[in-house]
This record gives structure tokens, sequence and C-alpha cells, in this order.
């Protein structure tokens, strides 16, 4: 039988974070399993703890297989960990550490009893659209190529200058204005940089990308939920009085000069997502907005049919 080897996500910035990677660890190694854990995890990490010294660095340079990733942290190292294990394709498994996230599933109060369910591979697996992004220069070749769980967005790279675009969708133009930016979102992503600039709250369970412009100065440009088998594209007008950017997740970024072409849809490659406690997403939504529920005299059921 293959080893098991479950990598564990945890920056040394926070003491508690410290402390629950060494019990992540120790319980892995109880049962036999092996952990592992990412080149600049295990440096940060080693030089607070001599423990984390001896523990197996993830080998980024060729093929990997690991069962789950457990992330210790928010939503934006739930993110680093997707990113981690895009090639191996293991689910991840996020514990909070003091954020209330929509990504990271298990509170640090309930780390034992997730360890023991992890151990005995007790958990679902939860598959979340994904995008992938390419952009082409001026003459139509693809120069770069990405992909994104929660977003991309094309960005004026300049503050004091916005950028001229032209939105098509499904090889057809739709409109062009000046404006900010683009936000292109999945359902995963919906609650992140699409909810602050104005976009629709998406349950994970629909299928659909979201579209929405940054500050445009145009009439028509609303939020849009295209499907998600369409192809978004944003293309740089030669107008453009100065570069944007695009950058995915927050982490993955490449400079677009006038003429740049970014074309965006669905990835063939879901990301999985490991869930022990599968939550209605309403619920998810009331606890992270803190929103009023008070009078409320309905009963916990899963329809009203």
């Amino acid at each position: 039988m293959n080893e098991r080897r479950i990598l564990v996500v945890a920056h040394a910035g926070r003491v508690d974070t410290v402390a629950a990677a060494r019990r992540v660890i120790d319980a892995l190694r109880g049962a036999g399993v092996r952990p592992v854990l990412a080149a600049d995890d295990h440096a940060e990490l080693a030089a607070v703890d001599a423990f984390f010294a001896d523990v197996e660095v993830l080998d980024a340079s060729g093929p990997v297989t690991l069962e789950l990733a457990i992330v210790l942290g928010g939503d934006g190292t739930i993110l680093r960990a997707a990113e981690l294990v895009r090639d191996s394709g293991a689910p991840v498994l996020g514990i909070n550490m003091g954020h209330v996230g929509f990504l990271a599933e298990i509170d640090r109060d309930d780390m034992d009893d997730a360890m023991r369910r992890v151990i005995a591979r007790d958990y679902e697996v939860e598959e979340r659209l994904a995008l992938s992004v390419r952009v082409k220069d001026a003459s139509g070749d693809v120069v770069f190529e990405t992909w994104a769980l929660n977003e991309a967005t094309v960005e004026k790279a300049s503050r004091e200058r916005m950028i001229e675009v032209v939105l098509e969708i499904d090889g057809r133009p739709l409109s062009s204005f000046g404006c900010d930016g683009m936000v292109i979102s999945t359902p995963t992503g919906s609650t992140a940089y699409n909810f602050s600039a104005g976009g629709p709250v998406i349950w994970p369970t629909v299928e659909a990308i979201a579209v929405v412009p940054l500050s445009a100065h145009a009439l028509f440009a609303k939020p849009l939920v295209v499907s998600p088998e369409a192809a978004v594209a944003i293309e740089m007008l030669e107008r453009t009085d100065g570069s944007g950017i695009l950058w995915c997740d927050g982490r993955r970024s490449h400079d677009l000069p006038p003429g740049a072409r970014v074309v965006v849809r669905r990835s063939s490659r879901p990301v999985r997502l490991a869930r022990l406690h599968p939550t209605a997403f309403t619920n998810r939504l009331v606890r992270k907005f803190q929103l009023p529920v008070e009078g409320w005299r309905g009963q916990e059921r899963r329809s009203d049919a």
C-alpha cells in the first residue's frame, strides 16, 4: 500500500498557528501518515521551532502525490494552498485560525475531531468551478497562461489614469468604455473582490461567471452573470493612455500594454475542497456579514416544499 502524504500549509507569523501546525503534524505521524511542508513554510517554521526541521519538504519540481492539504489560516492561505496542490489535484481542507472565511470550514476548536476524520478519510470532496486565463499580445500570440479560483481582474496600472477596454462575450463585442478595471469572478469568488465591486453573491452550487466593471464611464456598465461555458474577453484598446495589469486571486500577475487581450473561460480542472460538515451557504453569509435574522419564525429544514 502506498504511503499516505498530507500537505500542511501554515506560516510562522502567529504563535497559535505554529502550535496548531505542531498538533496537526503530531496527529498525522501518530497515525502513520507522512506530513509534508511547502519549502517556504518549512524554512519559516523551522526558523522559529526546531520541531519542524525534519518534516519532508514538498518537491515542486516533479510529480507530486498528495492525499490532502490541511490549511491553517484564512481564505488567503487557502488560495495559496490551492496553488500548491494545483498539479496534484489534492483536495484542500481549511481550518480557521481566527477569521470567519468562506473557504475554511473548520474552527480551531474542532481541530482534534477534524484530524480524526481526516485520518479515517471520513470527508466529502466538493468541486468548485475555476477559471482558465490567457493573455494574448497585439499580434494574437499567447504570452501568459494561468488560472484562478476566486477571480481574474484587469486593473489600471497607474492610479492617475483609467484604462480603455472593450468587453467581449462569446466572440461578440458587448461594449467599450473607460474604467478602473474589470472583475471576472467565479461563484466561489463572488463574496470576495466581486462583492466589494458591487457584483452579485452567487451560491457555490450555481455554475456561472460574473463580470463586473470597476468605476466604468459608461451607461451600460452593470454587473453581468454569464454561462459557465462562455468565453469572456477584455481587450486593452490601443487608445488607452496607460497600461494595465492582470491579477489572478491576488497572487499571479502579468502586465497588460495597449493591445493586450485577456481571455477567461471555465477551466477544465476544478478546485477540490474537502468538507467534514457541509453547511448551508446561507448560514455562512449570515455569519460572515453578521446579517440581522432576529424575528425569523421558520424552522431548520432543507426546503419549503
